[in-house]
């Protein structure tokens, strides 16, 4: 994880804008149900698309949906389910921060995740 040492709000946004790659996948992780995390003894992993996630804060609480993209550049999940009108009419998805969503169900297709999540 990223250590910050500063309270400093500029400088906090600073580490995560400068972040490497390989941290920066650290600020998409999003807390587990209660079931998966006692199935796999962690609080918390990164989302990624397929899994399914339970919208905790916002105008779209309570909200389930499945994970649609991850934007790594803004750090921002989009679930389906979850957009917003425009002026015009058109539907939008709204980008919610990972934090305040909470993973019901993970897409396990991809066999390293699965080890990955097993074996910590």
């Amino acid at each position: 994880m990223v250590r910050v040492v500063s309270k400093q709000p500029r400088k906090q946004r600073k580490v995560r804008y400068n972040a490497p790659i390989h941290q920066a996948g650290k600020f998409l992780s999003a807390p587990l149900s209660p079931d998966l995390r006692e199935k796999y003894k962690r609080r918390s992993t990164r989302v990624v698309t397929g899994d399914t996630v339970k919208i905790l804060r916002g105008d779209f609480a309570e909200d389930v949906g499945i994970v649609d993209a991850v934007d790594t550049g803004k750090y921002k999940v989009i679930v389906h389910g979850a957009s917003v009108t425009k002026a015009d009419g058109t539907e939008v998805p709204r980008p919610l921060d990972p934090s305040n969503v909470q993973i019901t169900k993970l897409n396990l297709k991809d066999k390293r995740r699965v080890t990955r999540l097993e074996g910590r």
